[in-house]
């Protein structure tokens, strides 16, 4: 069984290191989509399109499951790949409902995600569906899959522009702050530091269990043996790996 993880770029990384740590046993090739990212500022059509090729060429590579490490990709196309295909896709989703699961109802949420996942009618449902609309705050932060697709993920310029644009709607009624992109989980202990009182979640974890709930359906999962992963970027086999292990080293330290 083979496990295709797709990101617009570096950001999935943060889902695939919780899917090695809950399966080290399985295998993974990881698309990153380098030449379209940031997915931000690109149309829904253009956005669908791009993950569409991308999921293709992975089922094309060998993969069983399709695990959508972008919420800007779910957002946009999950379900019309869901609609059209019929293999397993399993999709990353903004941490919402379990931060109105775990705080008291006085309590305001803090959404952060890219502008095109805030403004998607699945994202708007969702919390729709939750019932959480009044007492929750969206802020879109673009500029943080920027720092990260350039390798900047501390010092001063990202500590001020994270600092301005949360303390826009920042008060001492937040107590999570969701981290609705998969980027921005590189920036969680900044964010935490910058702000005490804020509790950062994302949707990782519940999605790496999503996964290996599909698997343990489809297949089983492995109980031995050494995983490998295979990583490509917009079609392109990487070869030279060392921006990914350096990242993947830097979330096992955090974590």
């Amino acid at each position: 069984m083979m496990i295709g993880v797709f990101d617009s770029g570096i950001g999935g990384l943060t889902l695939l290191h919780e899917l090695t740590r809950l399966m080290p046993h399985e295998d993974y090739i990881y698309f990153a989509d380098t030449d379209h990212v940031p997915y931000s500022y690109r149309t829904k059509e253009e956005i669908k399109g791009f993950v569409e090729e991308s999921i293709l060429f992975l089922r094309e590579k060998g993969c069983d499951v399709i695990v959508l490490a972008c919420n800007t990709a779910t957002n946009v196309a999950v379900e019309y790949l869901r609609e059209k295909y019929d293999f397993p896709i399993v999709a990353i989703q903004p941490a919402v409902k379990v931060a109105a699961d775990h705080s008291e109802d006085n309590k305001r949420i803090l959404a952060c995600a890219t502008p095109v996942t805030l403004n998607a009618d699945r994202y708007k449902n969702l919390v729709a569906q939750l019932g959480i609309g009044e007492r929750l705050d969206n802020l879109p932060l673009p500029k943080l899959v920027e720092f990260a697709e350039k390798g900047i993920f501390e010092g001063k310029e990202v500590e001020e522009y994270l600092k301005q644009e949360i303390e826009k709607l920042f008060s001492q009624e937040h107590h999570f702050i969701v981290l609705g992109c998969t980027h921005f989980t590189f920036y969680e202990r900044i964010i935490e530091q910058l702000f005490p009182t804020l509790q950062a979640l994302d949707g990782n974890e519940g999605t790496a269990r999503q996964v290996k709930r599909v698997l343990e359906k489809e297949v089983g999962l492995k109980t031995s043996g050494s995983g490998h992963t295979v990583f490509y970027e917009s079609g392109r086999k990487v070869e030279n790996l060392a921006k990914y292990a350096k990242l993947l080293a830097k979330l096992r330290l955090s974590s």
